[in-house]
């Protein structure tokens, strides 16, 4: 069997959604999991609700059942890490993009932008990086966009004139199959990013080793 079959049926089978699997230098098998979603319903977002997100302790559940499908399966690898998704959690399907409408997106196309440009941007340009948006697309089916502005961003505690013009806004339609990857964009906010998931993995080496 497979191992993105061995891995996501065994995720699935524990109640929690695969995003990635990445193998590494020095055998490392790196598993990235998350908790199923469904769109919060006004009366969590009116109370402010947060989302629930994957702990150590599932980490930790995940690790166990993982190591022992990998070893009836034979899987050649020497160290077994799983963790919820980062702050660059690439978004794989629809309702990733639905789940993180609003978000500062980073997205590489499979194609260069070429005539489709129009003199906006360069013609060989493939990576994008702006605010994702819901949009209306073909017969009336969900589509997608971002919008950005190549304008510098003013710098801390710099006074922005009220009679500055606003900076000239950029929007990239797209559908999904157009692209070759999507992530939310790793953007650190000290004043405190909203938390759609939160830090915790399980990293397993001849013994257990997790982190706070």
């Amino acid at each position: 069997m497979a191992l993105q079959q061995i891995v996501e049926q065994t995720v699935a089978g524990l109640g929690y959604d695969l995003v990635e699997i990445e193998r590494s230098a020095g055998g490392l098998l790196r598993v990235t999991i998350d908790l199923p979603w469904t769109a919060p319903t006004s009366e969590a977002v009116a109370a402010g609700i947060p989302e629930p997100f994957v702990t150590v302790e599932d980490c930790e559940k995940v690790t166990r059942q993982l190591q022992f499908a990998l070893e009836v399966d034979g899987v050649d690898y020497k160290r077994l890490e799983v963790s919820s998704p980062g702050i660059d959690r690439p978004l794989r399907n629809e309702q990733d993009f639905e789940r993180f409408v609003g978000e500062v997106i980073d997205i590489t196309l499979k194609a260069p932008m070429g005539a489709a440009a129009a003199g906006q941007v360069s013609a060989t340009r493939k990576k994008f990086r702006g605010t994702l948006e819901r949009v209306e697309g073909a017969n009336g089916a969900p589509g997608w966009q971002i919008v950005w502005s190549d304008a510098p961003e003013p710098k801390p505690g710099q006074k922005v004139s009220k009679k500055r013009a606003p900076a000239t806004l950029h929007a990239l339609g797209f559908v999904l199959d157009e692209l070759r990857d999507a992530r939310l964009a790793p953007i650190v906010d000290f004043k405190g990013r909203k938390a759609k998931t939160q830090p915790g993995f399980s990293d397993i080496d001849d013994g257990t080793n997790v982190p706070d």
